[in-house]
């Protein structure tokens, strides 16, 4: 059955976690040969990109309670990919000699990704359809 068939599709709720359940199995088998999933690899990208990022930024960037920053972290820093490093109350996130060699594949997953989602959109509704759900998510602020 389509979500636009479902009984509950005029519901925000069950509409919005109908599409997330989609986009990320769509992300879940583009980042599989990663070995992580797309959340890891968003984070370890923002390291990667910003060595020494502090982890309540990375909770800014990624829409995420720093509850779960620290668990990604953790994975992260159990596969040896990144250090947390205390600089008095501030949690300094770097990237390990073992993230840097995997940085050119987390950048073609992310054009991968990408690539897949406009095949079946379109450029256009693409674009039109993120930002739409920027501009709904910034009004939804809870």
């Amino acid at each position: 059955m389509k979500t636009s068939e479902s009984k509950y599709c005029n519901c925000l709720y069950f509409t919005a976690n109908a599409l997330a359940r989609k986009v990320e199995k769509l992300a879940n088998e583009t980042w599989k040969q990663t070995q992580l999933s797309p959340s890891h690899a968003y984070l370890l990208l923002l390291a990667l990109e910003e060595p020494g990022i502090q982890a309540g930024m990375i909770a800014e960037q990624l829409q995420l309670s720093p509850s779960t920053i620290t668990r990604l972290l953790e994975k992260l820093e159990e596969k040896k990919l990144v250090i947390r490093n205390m600089e008095g109350k501030q949690t300094n996130v770097y990237p390990t000699k073992q993230a840097r060699e995997m940085k050119g594949l987390l950048q073609q997953c992310v054009k991968e990704f990408y690539q897949k989602y406009v095949e079946i959109l379109g450029v256009e509704e693409s674009k039109q359809f993120i930002k739409n759900m920027n501009r709904v998510a910034d009004k939804l602020e809870v």
